[in-house]
């Protein structure tokens, strides 16, 4: 039966399965039938052997009986019945003697019957399967005809119109839940479609404005500014190399991670930023489970940012409560508006795009912490406050 089609093998299960079950029963029927009605042929034979008994004893010359007859030697054996019969007989004591009352009755109204319930059998039930066959065939086929409905959209879509969704059935039965999750996932593959193609058309946008930068300044510009441009694509192109290999899902060294370390040298790293101060406040003791370079990078790019933004400080601050740890970076910068808490985690996003590429960075430095902190476990949000930048990563502990 393999290749079969489900619509075919299911007709053909059906059909049977009643098939058998109707042949069990027929036997079964005819079985008890033809048992019952012998067994009242014989009542009756034996109540016409009691009957002419009785009236033998009335009246030893009375008239004979069809079917029945008087043995008057006892040591006479009755004898087994004709072909088609039965018998019953019946002791009597007469003046004269002992005989036996024998009387048999025709088994023919039994074949009769009989006969005329395999008449109906064995044209009935061929027509009975059919019959369950060709529903079995059409209830099938309207089952699953949302289903060759589903599999010829899904042939259909490409990716030029990802847009498509499949027709998904009334009823709220199984075939409406696998036509609404395909269509969950047809959503989730177009967002992942499109966020692919604005990250490839920024990646390329970003790319093309330094090296055209860094070509010009090659030509005519001192060789200080140029080695600035390669430092910010290389950077960019290590920010991109990071993000495709978190998209990926490819699995990082892991081990225990001391974080107060961790954040106490990216903190005390210099930056490229005269007048911004760094306070650190760390705790020590908390330690994460986790990739020691991946939690290295989320800890940079979170001071850059503040750095980036800060007027005169920033405070980073490390605590921890026993089930995780709270990674807090603050700001004396403007902070973040209340409409762009979630936006500033987009890839390529400047809030202020009239800010320099090399002032604002490439715009992947919080999608990347972002990134970094849901692979661990953990969150990081935009803290709101008054008018200061405020950033938490928390990240649960180990052991």
């Amino acid at each position: 039966m393999r290749g079969w089609s489900v619509r075919v093998r299911t007709t053909l299960l059906a059909t049977t399965v009643v098939a058998v079950a109707l042949g069990a029963a027929a036997a079964v029927l005819v079985g008890v039938l033809s048992a019952s009605l012998t067994a009242t042929v014989q009542d009756e034979a034996a109540r016409w052997a009691r009957a002419t008994a009785v009236e033998i004893q009335r009246s030893p010359a009375g008239a004979a009986v069809p079917g029945v007859r008087v043995v008057t030697d006892p040591a006479q054996s009755p004898g087994e019945p004709a072909a088609g019969y039965v018998s019953r007989s019946e002791p009597v004591t007469l003046p004269s003697g002992p005989v036996v009352v024998e009387a048999r009755a025709s088994l023919q109204p039994v074949q009769v019957a009989l006969d005329t319930l395999w008449s109906i059998l064995l044209p009935g039930i061929p027509a009975l399967l059919v019959l369950v066959g060709g529903l079995t065939w059409l209830t099938v086929g309207r089952t699953l005809a949302p289903v060759a409905a589903i599999r010829r959209e899904l042939a259909a879509i490409t990716t030029t119109d990802l847009h498509r969704r499949v027709p998904v059935p009334a009823g709220g039965d199984e075939i409406a839940a696998l036509a609404s999750t395909t269509n969950a996932t047809l959503d989730r593959l177009e967002h992942a479609v499109d966020r692919h193609r604005r990250f490839v058309a920024d990646a390329a946008h970003e790319l093309r404005s330094p090296l055209a930068v860094l070509r010009a300044r090659l030509e005519i510009a001192p060789t200080r500014a140029a080695l600035a441009d390669v430092e910010h694509v290389s950077r960019l192109a290590d920010d991109l190399l990071l993000l495709a290999r978190l998209d990926a899902g490819e699995p990082p060294e892991r081990g225990p991670v001391e974080l107060g370390q961790v954040v106490a040298e990216e903190a005390a790293r210099p930056r490229g930023r005269a007048g911004v101060e760094v306070r650190l406040r760390v705790e020590p003791g908390p330690v994460v489970p986790g990739s020691a370079p991946q939690l290295r990078r989320l800890t940079a790019n979170l001071v850059d940012n503040a750095v980036r933004h800060a007027t005169r400080e920033v405070e980073v601050r490390l605590s921890g409560n026993g089930e995780a740890a709270t990674l807090d970076v603050l700001d004396d910068g403007a902070g973040v508006p209340d409409a762009d808490r979630e936006t500033v985690f987009d890839r390529f996003t400047r809030l202020d795009e009239a800010r320099s590429r090399d002032a604002g960075g490439s715009g992947l430095g919080l999608a990347i912490a972002r990134e970094i902190a849901e692979r661990h476990g953990g969150s990081l949000v935009v803290v709101p406050g008054a008018g200061r930048g405020h950033l938490r990563a928390v990240l649960p502990l180990g052991g």
